[in-house]
């Protein structure tokens, strides 16, 4: 009897084709990596709430600080508690931790506070999905019943906010409540009253345009934080040049981006051959004669300051002193910027048409004494409402602090004169927004409400979060306040500073309505994205190859 023959049909087929059906099959390229299903989501889970962990200790004003050390040779270091900047600090692998990096930076783009709080509240929502999830409710039963309780927390809050912007005086009261409480999560907390009237006087002198460019911050080592102050007009943190007038009236300033480091010879990449060192001269005497011309040319414009990004040498510095202008070199790019901003003018590069050129003007230039330091100081400036704001402090960590606190009260200011509607702070507003969610998801049939409920629970880690970071009983508390808020006491929030509950309206605790909508929509955005994912794919890293083409 002969071997048998492989039957289609037969048994040992049917066996070599079951087990080929189980055979995995990579479709892709060789070290991409995939995660299916539970292992994705679970990745993204721990990933986002790794992340809400890490700044969560920086929530509400008696938030901790974090040290970032940079890893380079200087090794740069930042003390900070502003949440954006810690995240933009961290470099993260994992995707959905990447997500909440990008909207703490998208939140301090747009508002500029609540970053901290936007990632606290997207990581506690999806906290409280891993456990719907782990009771086997799928992810879209847990969205439909989020996108409805986000829709009935921004009607509420929307219900809350007041606006005062009819009465100025009330108003001028709500900014400056919405600064102070601004800085008291920041490390301006103890000087708060003095930074909050400097950040409100400075935003006011806007008139609504919310032009921040034309606020101008200035750090200078030495003196403590309440010494800084705010200066009409504006700072360059430059010198003027040698022999020419240290102050000036009705000023013409032409403000320019162009070389005039050619009076000594500079020619690259060419090779000139002479026979005596008298042809050096001439040749240096009509590179002499072109920077002469080209002064001739600057100063037909009728000016009498002119403004250089670029270094000025010693030979045009000697012909502006003679023909009486003000000469300032080396103006950094970003100080040129502001300072055509505020003058009115324009920076140019080439200067054959006077007549088209658009010359920056104010009325008076001096030089001032901040510290040890000589800057020059512009008053009467076209843009009326420049400004120039000076932070002194003891540590050039202490002075980024300062910077990065005043820039995000700034913000929220610029924000609230546009949108003026406020709304009580102190973990008041989440309270709320967690009371109409609770009734609804009471109201709501199916697992929907179950979604709802969690909602309403990562809305009240807020202000658990806060109580926590302060070392009071936050469940006691957080009790307290929900008891409140179900007598309708609607303006009751935790008293930070004796650690019980407080009626906000009367501690002057306010914030924007426009950043607490933005925590909300953002944070239920980005937690909702996170939670549809179900499969993640990594591209194969690129291999090194040796370059054999070097340049």
């Amino acid at each position: 009897m002969g071997p048998q023959p492989f039957l289609r049909h037969g048994p040992a087929f049917k066996v070599w084709a079951a087990s080929l059906s189980m055979a995995p099959v990579n479709i892709f390229r060789h070290g991409a990596d995939e995660e299916k299903a539970e292992t994705a989501r679970l990745s993204s889970f721990v990933g986002a709430i790794a992340i809400g962990d890490l700044v969560k200790s920086t929530l509400g004003p008696k938030g901790m600080d974090k040290i970032l050390m940079g890893g380079g040779k200087g090794g740069t270091v930042t003390v900070t508690n502003d949440g954006a900047t810690i995240l933009k600090a961290i470099g993260v692998d994992n995707p959905a931790a990447k997500v909440l990096v990008d909207m703490s930076k998208v939140q301090d783009d747009e508002v500029g506070d609540g970053t901290t709080s936007v990632t606290v509240l997207a990581a506690e929502l999806l906290r409280e999905a891993e456990l719907l999830i782990a009771k086997k409710i799928h992810p879209q039963t847990i969205i439909a019943g989020w996108r409805k309780a986000t829709q009935v927390a921004r009607d509420a809050l929307r219900e809350a906010a007041v606006d005062h912007s009819n009465d100025s005086a009330r108003f001028q009261e709500d900014l400056l409540n919405i600064a102070r409480t601004t800085l008291s999560s920041k490390l301006l907390t103890h000087h708060k009253d003095h930074f909050a009237e400097l950040a409100v006087d400075a935003v006011m002198r806007l008139k609504g345009t919310g032009h921040l460019e034309s606020i101008h911050i200035i750090k200078k080592l030495g003196g403590s934080l309440t010494d800084s102050y705010l200066d009409e007009g504006f700072l360059l943190d430059k010198k003027i040049g040698v022999n020419q007038p240290k102050r000036m009236e009705n000023v013409k300033i032409l403000i320019a981006n162009t070389g005039m480091d050619t009076d000594k010879i500079k020619i690259f990449g060419s090779r000139v051959r002479v026979d005596s060192t008298a042809k050096v001269a001439e040749i240096e005497l009509a590179e002499k004669e072109k920077m002469k011309e080209k002064v001739d040319r600057i100063l037909k414009h009728g000016i009498n300051c002119f403004i250089n990004r670029q270094l000025i040498y010693n030979y045009p510095e000697q012909l502006f002193a003679q023909a009486g202008v003000m000469a300032i070199e080396h103006a950094d790019f970003a100080g040129v910027e502001r300072l055509a901003l505020v003058t009115g003018g324009e920076i140019t590069s080439t200067f054959d048409h006077p007549e088209m050129v658009k010359l920056g003007h104010c009325k008076l230039i001096e030089e001032v004494m901040i510290g040890e330091d000589t800057l020059i100081h512009f008053s009467g400036v076209a843009m009326g409402e420049a400004c120039t704001v000076v932070l002194r402090g003891a540590t050039q960590q202490i002075l980024d602090e300062a910077e990065r606190s005043l820039h995000d009260a700034l913000c929220v200011l610029a924000q609230t004169v546009k949108e003026p509607r406020t709304v009580y702070g102190g973990g008041c507003s989440e309270m709320l927004m967690a009371k109409v969610v609770t009734d609804l998801a009471n109201r709501t049939p199916g697992k929907e409400a179950v979604a709802m409920e969690s909602f309403a629970k990562a809305l009240m880690t807020l202000p658990t979060t806060i109580a926590d970071n302060a070392g009071y009983d936050s469940a006691d508390l957080v009790a307290q306040l929900r008891a409140a808020h179900q007598e309708n006491k609607t303006t009751c929030g935790l008293n930070m500073s004796a650690g019980t509950v407080g009626n906000m309206a009367e501690l002057g605790v306010t914030e924007s309505f426009q950043v607490k909508r933005q925590v909300l929509l953002s944070a239920s955005e980005a937690a909702e994205m996170i939670l549809r994912v179900d499969n993640i794919i990594k591209a194969a890293p690129r291999k090194r190859v040796p370059d054999h083409h070097p340049c």
